[in-house]
């Protein structure tokens, strides 16, 4: 599907149908020491974005005639497709392509399929990577033979507001097990950033498009539930521009809790307790505030938790502020709460919304899954 010059490829849609899980992996291949990578980038309104992770993929230390891209745009109206336009160009290998369908993970299929490289990545248009990504993520694959490998992604934030976010959002309190987000020695974990996997691997585990949010998250646990196996190498460095308002950060994990009810549904076993650690804490400040209106036993309830919630909120805060200026560091205890209120929030919506989706049995999988963790 080459690019002629004259504007972007129409792609066609892929959705994802059928579950091509396998309930057993076959070992992975064996890799060249410099295979073909096709890296893939989805986008939509990422203006301000596109053209610093494009300045990182032609900034990378790998053969150039060994890496193909392809920026698939979704719709953009803020001059995104223009822009993505004069800096695709007619570079060898690049293309630039259209996603009818708007969201992530119909433009990584589609560019998924159209892939000629034996490696695929996937990154989006917010994301920068490191020089050296491409030639550290396929070492990783060839040295751990994982399915998938993935490194630690640094937040990047603009003003007071973005740069809090991004230290909050690179903190264990901040966001509990997404260990991808701070992890500083190698690691087989749950999910990574934007995952590389050799192109076969993607192509029989496709993103399921009914995930606007959580897509890779999803893909991962299906992938858990073949026997796969995710590493997560810190010497495989991208960066992330995180938000740079409380109200766009609060859309932002409330869309993550909510989509991550459907995630558990499509795969109970892979749930943990920390999954539902933010819900429970909504749910437990709501019912006691409740409670406080009908009675001092209730206010004291409702004191002690949110006087206990307060206090790690700020224990935290005093901790991740080591380095940030003072604007910054005054608005961490503000972002931590919307992190975590914010997703238990769309968790507790995602069951009302979602609840209909658990399949015979999932349910039941689901707590046996909590219980067993919760007892190991």
């Amino acid at each position: 599907m080459p690019n002629d010059g004259h504007g972007p490829r129409q792609m066609t849609n892929t959705p994802h149908q059928e579950d091509r899980t396998l309930s057993i992996l076959e070992p992975p291949g064996a890799l060249a020491e410099e295979p073909t990578v096709t890296l893939v980038v989805a986008m939509r309104d990422e203006a301000a974005n596109v053209e610093r992770c494009v300045a990182s993929i032609l900034a990378q230390d790998y053969p150039s005639d060994k890496l193909e891209v392809w920026v698939l745009d979704g719709g953009s109206s803020d001059g995104s497709l223009e822009l993505a336009r004069s800096l695709v160009g007619d570079r060898p290998g690049w293309h630039l392509g259209v996603n009818p369908r708007g969201i992530q993970a119909a433009a990584w299929n589609l560019g998924i399929q159209a892939a000629t490289g034996d490696v695929v990545g996937i990154l989006s248009g917010h994301a920068e990577i490191s020089p050296s990504y491409v030639r550290e993520a396929t070492r990783a694959l060839r040295r751990t033979r994982a399915e998938m490998v993935g490194g630690p992604v640094r937040a990047i934030g603009a003003g007071a507001v973005g740069r809090a976010v991004a230290r909050a959002i690179s903190t264990p309190f901040g966001v509990g097990g997404a260990s991808f987000r701070y992890l500083d020695r190698e690691e087989v974990v749950d999910t990574v950033f934007m995952g590389v996997c050799r192109r076969d691997t993607y192509r029989r585990f496709p993103f399921d498009e009914e995930m606007v949010r959580n897509q890779d998250d999803e893909l991962s646990y299906r992938l858990l539930d073949a026997g796969a196996r995710i590493v997560c190498s810190p010497l495989i460095q991208s960066s992330y521009r995180s938000r740079t308002t409380i109200a766009g950060l609060w859309r932002q994990y409330v869309d993550y809790g909510r989509w991550k009810v459907r995630v558990i549904q499509k795969h109970p076993g892979q749930v943990r307790p920390r999954h539902l650690i933010p819900a429970a804490l909504v749910v437990a400040l709501a019912s006691s505030a409740v409670w406080a209106l009908l009675g001092s036993p209730g206010v004291v309830a409702f004191a002690a938790l949110a006087g206990a919630y307060a206090f790690g909120v700020l224990v935290a805060s005093g901790a991740a502020a080591r380095g940030l200026d003072v604007r910054s560091a005054a608005v961490l205890p503000l972002v931590y709460p919307v992190l975590h209120l914010g997703y238990g929030t769309g968790f507790i919506l995602g069951l009302v919304r979602f609840r209909s989706g658990w399949a015979s049995g999932s349910l039941q999988r689901a707590v046996r899954s909590l219980v067993r963790r919760a007892s190991s």
